[in-house]
């Protein structure tokens, strides 16, 4: 937990004031200290998910901080409840000027004992969701006023063993950025991605308990010798919704220490303690609420 007791953003104060943010997947993790950053900004945050217990506590930490946020539990995999919750905040708010579509899960299981039904529902989360988030996004505000889209994906690089249906929907996810960043560039909107790497964040704690000695050795094949903090991430995020990136769109910005370039046989090894503190990689974390997963306690 940071001492600090509101955000500590390295972006200057309102950069978004009077924009409206939608984050998925809002209520926890990544999409939830992103949330926070974004509202410490000046931006009115809406958070979609599917625990109302989960938006309604982030909203209140946000409102509490003095932050403006509110929230709508959507299944985002359903496409006619998509439609309704987009045309909701746009008539609420007037407009949409940004998207964070970060909400997104998976499980660990290797493909010969993945079920098609298991497969899919990753997919849908992490893929088809996506696509129906940003889609009515677009169509419903962002094709008449421009706007940003940011894709949440994933350190698929090399794909994802034992989780190939993530690796999957997160490289079918890179692709629609793709598409996406050219299709809708005459509308003055931008469609980017950030791949997270290893990050030490409330999503780790929902694998099973026997993944927990793995997941606590993950920091060992980052060549910075750690893992990432959510702020980290969020920062990446936020500058791809700023104005200093408004001439970026259908790029992928990874936040992972170098991971996908570690190699067997490079005798180097990876950072150790005191060199994780040099200023060019020492750990940023501004997220005042921040909470270390169970997985490390």
């Amino acid at each position: 937990m940071s001492t600090h007791t509101h955000y500590q953003s390295v972006f200057t104060p309102g950069l978004l004031k009077g924009q409206v943010i939608m984050v998925t997947g809002g209520g926890s993790g990544i999409g939830r200290c992103t949330a926070h950053e974004l509202a410490s900004l000046g931006a009115h945050v809406v958070l979609v998910g599917r625990n109302p217990d989960k938006l309604s506590a982030t909203s209140q930490e946000i409102i509490g901080d003095g932050g403006q946020a509110s929230w709508h539990s959507t299944d985002i995999r359903r496409e006619d409840d998509v439609k309704a919750m987009v045309a909701q905040v746009q008539q609420q708010h007037g407009r949409i000027h940004g998207l964070v579509n970060n909400a997104g899960g998976q499980y660990i299981s290797p493909l010969a004992s993945t079920s098609a039904k298991g497969w899919q529902a990753v997919i849908d989360t992490n893929l088809t969701g996506g696509f129906l988030v940003a889609r009515e996004c677009f169509n419903q505000s962002m094709q008449q006023h421009g706007g940003a889209v940011v894709n949440i994906v994933a350190d698929m690089w090399g794909s994802m063993p034992g989780m190939g249906h993530s690796g999957a929907a997160r490289a079918g996810m890179v692709s629609f950025t793709e598409t996406a960043a050219l299709e809708w560039a005459a509308e003055g909107v931008r469609v980017n991605a950030v791949a997270p790497g290893y990050i030490a964040s409330s999503g780790m704690d929902h694998y099973p308990p026997e993944a927990g000695p793995m997941l606590r050795e993950m920091r060992n094949t980052v060549p910075q010798g750690r893992f990432g903090t959510e702020a980290e991430t969020s920062a990446a995020i936020v500058f791809l919704l700023s104005p200093a990136a408004s001439f970026i769109s259908g790029s992928v910005l990874r936040v992972d220490g170098a991971r996908p370039q570690m190699r067997m046989g490079w005798q180097q090894g990876v950072a150790q303690a005191d060199v994780q503190e040099r200023d060019a990689v020492k750990p940023f974390n501004g997220f005042h609420r921040a909470v270390t997963p169970k997985v490390f306690q």
